[in-house]
């Protein structure tokens, strides 16, 4: 069976995909249309309650991208948690990394991808 997340979720998936930061736009030009080793990401992605930066389902991969509101977050803390006890592997990254180093993030997915040696 198909997951279905509440309209509400989605929605506020949708309206975040519209005011996306820099640093999520920069990520998501890298990731989109699998042009990343053929991985295939959403973005904005609604599950579990939660509403993910970003999703690979093969291999179970949720990259997030974080301001500094997100610092030492016990509620991101949590989040991780309960997405690895699923079998995610979870990469955070800071949006100043992103905008100075995106072909050193995008190597770190490959590699928690298994998609570089």
């Amino acid at each position: 069976m198909r997951y279905q997340p509440p309209d509400s979720h989605r929605n506020r998936a949708r309206s975040m995909r519209k005011d996306a930061t820099k640093a999520e736009n920069l990520l998501w030009q890298a990731l989109r249309r699998n042009q990343l080793e053929g991985l295939a990401f959403r973005r904005q992605y609604p599950l579990d309650g939660y509403i993910l930066d970003f999703v690979c389902f093969r291999p179970k991969l949720i990259v997030e991208v974080d301001g500094a509101q997100h610092a030492e977050s016990e509620s991101d803390a949590r989040r991780d948690a309960h997405f690895r006890q699923s079998g995610f592997t979870v990469l955070r990254f800071w949006n100043d990394d992103v905008i100075r180093n995106l072909d050193g993030v995008c190597m770190e997915i490959l590699m928690a991808a298994g998609k570089w040696r």
